[in-house]
C-alpha cells in the first residue's frame, strides 16, 4: 500500500515536472511524456484540475475538442515548496523497489 501511494505521488510531480518545463501540453503527449496511460490515469489528471494544481483548457478542433493541461500558480508553489525537497531527500532508486 506504501509503495502505491508513493507511485501516486510521484505521477503527480512528474504531471506537474512536465508541464512546467513545456509550459502546456495536449493529453495524448502529457500522457507520453509522463509514460501514463490516458485510460488508466485520466482519473489523476481530473482530481489534480479540480484540486487547482493543474488547469484544464478545451480548444475547439473542428467538431470536437483538444484537452490542453498547464501548471496552475498553485501547481507551481507545490512544485518548489513541497516536492523539489522531497525528492531531495527520498531520491527514487532506478532498478529498486524500495
Amino acid at each position: 500500500m506504501v509503495h502505491e501511494y508513493r507511485d501516486r505521488i510521484y505521477i503527480r510531480k512528474d504531471i506537474i515536472l512536465k508541464l512546467y518545463e513545456h509550459g502546456e501540453l495536449n493529453q495524448s503527449k502529457l500522457m507520453t511524456y509522463c509514460g501514463l496511460n490516458n485510460v488508466k490515469h485520466k482519473g489523476i489528471l481530473d482530481d489534480m484540475v479540480k484540486k487547482g494544481m493543474i488547469t484544464r483548457i478545451d480548444e475547439p478542433w473542428g467538431n470536437k475538442a483538444i484537452i490542453k493541461y498547464r501548471v496552475s500558480d498553485k501547481g507551481k508553489e507545490i512544485l518548489k515548496a513541497l516536492l523539489e525537497p522531497y525528492e531531495e531527500l527520498f531520491p527514487r532508486k532506478v532498478g529498486t523497489d524500495e
